[in-house]
């Protein structure tokens, strides 16, 4: 359907969107596209856009996904069906809401990736070798990666919580860190031997910023290392690693501390503390992380899965 054939109710709602909640034009043209597609259904089952029911849009989606269609591209579509009738509902253009009480498709939750215990050494004993034969600038910049590499598969911390981490940390026992986290949730984050050793080498070149207020001071806006830097400079190291760089992200790494704890025996509810997870659902994903490889463990060694 041709922007020129909308009818004036798609067009207010666009319209709406774009004075009232700031949508972005991309945003409004992909509303706008997926509501051309639900009207075009409609009229080609002879349906009035005003005169549909419930089992009207239950058929568009069933017909979605008969055709194919993802479950993110069947959800996301049902949101704009879902927010054009609350439109028209609100604007008293219809008597009742159509789409009360519809459930989208479920997603099947993505397994995160995650990174071997070799993958990961590898990665660590990479940005180690690049602080030797550097001095002054390059130095400091290998030694306060390396650190941040450390201290983030030694806590699981989120990329935001430990680029944004403030001198004020070192204040007590350099072994633990307070952190605050989401929904300025504070919990404390323990260091491992090598997190503590990259830090006091990093500590001990990064003398000309003592009047920094952050642990990883930078020329940045914001005066500390950002994400995006950090990321930046992960991808290039896992390059010189011999690892994907598509494979590999700050959160990888924290699916990774993660995982790797629970591999070794750790218990799912200090997991969940350490991660700061406010709800030990989130954390469970990990488990299935196991259960995968277990089961690849089995079908790849097990005589039993071999014989066909």
């Amino acid at each position: 359907m041709s922007t020129a054939t909308r009818d004036s109710h798609l067009i207010a709602f666009l319209d709406m969107l774009a004075a009232e909640r700031g949508a972005a034009l991309n945003t409004v043209e992909a509303y706008g596209s997926d509501l051309d597609g639900f009207l075009q259904y409609l009229s080609e089952a002879g349906v009035a856009p005003l005169a549909v029911v419930n089992q009207h849009i239950q058929g568009y989606i069933a017909t979605m996904a008969n055709a194919g269609q993802a479950t993110t591209s069947r959800s996301r579509r049902l949101s704009a069906i879902k927010q054009y009738y609350r439109f028209l509902f609100a604007e008293g253009v219809i008597a009742a809401d159509p789409t009360a009480g519809l459930q989208g498709p479920k997603r099947r939750r993505a397994l995160p990736k995650v990174l071997s215990i070799a993958e990961v050494d590898r990665l660590l004993e990479t940005s180690l070798k690049r602080c030797d034969g550097v001095e002054g600038r390059s130095l400091f910049r290998a030694l306060r990666f390396h650190c941040l590499l450390e201290i983030l598969y030694a806590t699981g911390m989120r990329v935001s919580e430990l680029v944004g981490l403030p001198r004020t940390v070192l204040r007590g026992d350099k072994r633990v860190f307070s952190i605050k986290g989401k929904g300025s949730r504070e919990r404390l984050v323990p260091l491992n031997a090598a997190a503590r050793d990259a830090l006091d080498r990093f500590l001990a070149v990064s003398g000309r910023f003592d009047n920094s207020a952050w642990l990883f001071p930078s020329k940045s806006a914001s005066g500390h290392m950002t994400r995006q830097g950090f990321a930046q400079d992960l991808k290039e190291v896992a390059s010189e690693a011999s690892i994907n760089a598509d494979r590999i992200s700050p959160h990888v790494l924290r699916h990774a501390f993660a995982s790797h704890l629970l591999d070794r025996g750790a218990d799912l509810r200090a997991v969940q503390q350490l991660l700061g997870h406010a709800d030990i659902s989130t954390t469970e994903i990990y488990t299935h992380v196991l259960q995968e490889r277990l089961k690849a463990l089995v079908n790849t060694h097990h005589p039993l899965a071999k014989a066909k």
